[in-house]
């Protein structure tokens, strides 16, 4: 693969750049071009699109794949390293319980878990390898060094439907923000998958809960009635389930 010009001068990242590889990548959906085995340890890519077949039929061997040609996944994590891109694919692969399964946030006596069920998830994990340090580069240009390994490009059909939706609602998913009006699949489409879900009955409506984030640190509560987002609520949880108020805006 022929690098541009701006990737072979070698500057480092901006925070500006990092900040849009992120954005750019967090819930982007692809097409599978080639067998994604599962996988705790991020697995190795070159930024030609290469790897090590023979390390990836391994780990299909042993944990089996998360994904075949055709399937279509989703970024849910990117992770920025000095010589290496980490992509969390279909959340990863993780099972059991963690210590913060534990902790409950809430308000007064009612509290609930953050990560009540342990559910594992069965994605992966893949590693953007660059040995001189990742140099300045944006999202597409990453989305083009994986193009032997998926294809975002499929992704039309998505892309009209994010055009059929009303221009408030449009500019949130670019922002990868939810505001209250979005499906299900909108919400998806912006933020993710998220971490946990709990459901309850509350003045004769059943509501579902969408929770993002773990403590201690931002704890989001993305409430449906149906398949409607109806509350969108920010809480700052530290150990041992207590909670504040989100934070004010900051002075300028």
């Amino acid at each position: 693969m022929i690098l541009t010009s701006h990737l072979q001068a070698g500057r480092k990242l901006t925070d500006e750049e990092r900040l849009e590889i992120i954005r750019g990548l967090t819930a982007e959906y692809a097409t599978l071009k080639v067998l994604l085995p599962r996988s705790k340890k991020p697995l190795p890519i070159q930024t030609n699109g290469s790897y090590d077949k023979q390390a990836w039929e391994q780990a299909n061997k042993e944990l089996g794949p998360a994904g075949r040609p055709g399937d279509a996944v989703q970024i849910t994590k990117v992770t920025l390293e000095d010589d290496r891109i980490l992509l969390e694919i279909n959340g990863g692969l993780k099972s059991g319980t963690k210590w913060y399964d534990r902790i409950e946030v809430g308000m007064g006596t009612r509290t609930r878990p953050v990560n009540p069920s342990g559910t594992p998830t069965l994605g992966t994990n893949l590693a953007l390898i660059f040995p001189k340090g990742v140099p300045a580069l944006g999202a597409g240009d990453i989305k083009k060094m994986l193009l032997p390994i998926m294809d975002f490009e499929k992704r039309s059909a998505t892309e009209q439907f994010i055009d059929t939706l009303p221009p408030e609602i449009q500019r949130a998913v670019k922002e990868q923000r939810v505001v209250e009006g979005m499906d299900k699949d909108t919400v998806i489409l912006a933020i993710g998958r998220p971490r946990s879900k709990s459901r309850e009955v509350k003045d004769g409506l059943e509501l579902e809960d969408w929770i993002y984030g773990v403590p201690p640190g931002k704890v989001t509560f993305v409430t449906f009635h149906g398949n409607k987002v109806i509350k969108v609520k920010e809480m700052y949880a530290g150990l041992g389930g207590s909670v504040a108020d989100p934070l004010p805006p900051p002075l300028y």
